[in-house]
């Protein structure tokens, strides 16, 4: 047994439904990495990687056929506890978007959205980024430089925020009854 964690959608990617809690999800015939089977992920940084949806469940894998670095593919899977992980995932991207801030001139309504997380700023935050990157787009410099602070932010947000993700999606887990 393998315990993983698995983000999903409204259905499953066949089309299924998705299975009640504890109830076992069964793959008949071959599971091949990437091509059929039930996937899942050691850690929650890795399942965002294919999240289809923001209901994060963590699940019992048994029948591991084979596994990768940031997943598994096995024929029996069953959820052991689901969240919606949404106000965890807005968080979470606030968190990387201020780690990379110091490399933009970012209006100050974008500012303070990432800050706060208020809600009824993200709409005005949202179009403010959108026109400074409209303008800044035809700077060949800033393609550039955005190109290689999205690179940067992805590196650091996955070594640096990888351990912080998991401590915050337990924590999680443990408040839900």
């Amino acid at each position: 047994m393998t315990l993983a964690y698995h983000f999903c959608g409204d259905t499953l990617r066949d089309g299924r439904p998705i299975p009640a809690d504890g109830e076992w999800l069964v793959h008949k015939g071959d599971a091949v990495m990437c091509e059929s089977g039930l996937h899942a992920s050691v850690h929650p940084f890795d399942a965002l990687r294919y999240a289809p949806g923001a209901t994060l469940c963590l699940v019992e894998c048994e029948d591991v056929v084979s596994e990768q670095d940031d997943k598994l593919v096995c024929r029996r899977r069953r959820i052991i506890q689901r969240i919606d992980a949404t106000d965890l995932l807005r968080t979470y991207a606030r968190v990387c978007a201020l780690s990379v801030i110091h490399l933009w001139d970012a209006p100050t309504i974008v500012r303070e959205y990432l800050e706060t997380g208020d809600e009824s700023r993200r709409v005005a935050a949202w179009d403010a980024a959108w026109a400074a990157a409209r303008v800044a787009s035809w700077d060949a410099a800033w393609v550039a430089a955005r190109d290689a602070a999205w690179d940067a932010a992805w590196v650091a947000a996955r070594d640096v925020y990888r351990a912080d993700f998991l401590s915050r999606v337990e924590a999680a887990l443990k408040e839900k009854p």
